[in-house]
């Protein structure tokens, strides 16, 4: 019966009488060529300036500005010309440069909490898209160009929260920006080797402490490589901090970091 259903769905496709639906709101979808209903495209535009490259605290009016909008040779949206705010001059983070594709609110912010809490691993396919959309719309602006990394790392779960979830998010996204960029995942290069509280319930000082010392690496995978760190969402940064701090301590060569959102500043 399932196979059944799914030919009268492919021939329905064929002959017009079916359209595919929004993976973020379910709406029809006249258009084939684009995943996303209007509305939703919209809604999700990524953050193409107006955000510093290495922590992505973002300023100005809007998600972009169409003075500093480009297309890379593959015709891909790229950034405007790198901009390092001032708090990253003064203390740089221990990453090179962060890639994201927005600010943590509306439609991705949903997106990403059913993802991460609610079991959404359908939502893997889109959320992997914004990801790889977000590496290579950064990867080469006016100062320099990122090369692809030898390795990907994702940010680990505690076994016992792996456990309750049941999934790791950040190793979800991981493989697909391992199939997206053709490069290996290091699934296990980085541990969490203490137990800690959810970060969500701490404040700012509550989660540096909360997780110092409580991750490991594994220096075999990660000593002379250039490593992308992959998480779901960059909050006041201490998690993403210590974890990159932990790779460059195994020896990384070269170190940048990937989020699918970037939530509101808080200094650091």
């Amino acid at each position: 019966m399932r196979g059944l259903t799914a030919r009268l769905a492919r021939l329905a496709q064929t002959l017009g009488v079916a359209a595919a639906r929004c993976p973020v709101c379910s709406a029809l979808i006249d258009h084939p060529g684009s995943p996303l209903c209007p509305a939703c495209a919209e809604a999700l535009r990524p953050r193409l300036a107006g955000c510093c490259a290495r922590c992505g605290d973002m300023f100005g009016d809007g998600p972009d500005h169409a003075s500093e909008e480009r297309l890379d040779e593959s015709g891909h949206e790229s950034r405007g010309p790198a901009i390092i705010c001032a708090e990253c001059r003064l203390d740089p983070p221990p990453w090179d440069r962060l890639f994201f594709h927005g600010a943590y609110s509306g439609p991705l912010r949903d997106l990403i909490i059913d993802f991460k809490f609610h079991g959404g691993l359908h939502r893997t396919r889109l959320l992997v898209t914004l990801a790889s959309e977000a590496f290579r719309r950064g990867a080469t602006d006016a100062v320099r160009t990122v090369a692809l990394p030898d390795i990907i790392v994702p940010v680990p779960l505690h076994p016992r929260r792996l456990r309750e979830r049941g999934y790791n998010q950040s190793l979800e996204l991981a493989r697909g920006l391992g199939d997206s960029l053709d490069r290996p995942v290091a699934a296990d290069a980085l541990a969490r080797v203490r137990h800690t509280a959810p970060q969500m319930s701490l404040d700012k000082d509550q989660r540096r402490e909360n997780i110092r010392d409580a991750f490991a690496a594994d220096a075999g995978q990660v000593r002379g490589r250039t490593t992308l760190l992959v998480d779901d969402v960059y909050t006041t940064g201490a998690t993403l901090t210590e974890y990159a701090r932990t790779l460059r301590r195994a020896g990384a060569a070269g170190l940048d970091a990937l989020v699918l959102a970037r939530a509101g500043r808080e200094p650091r």
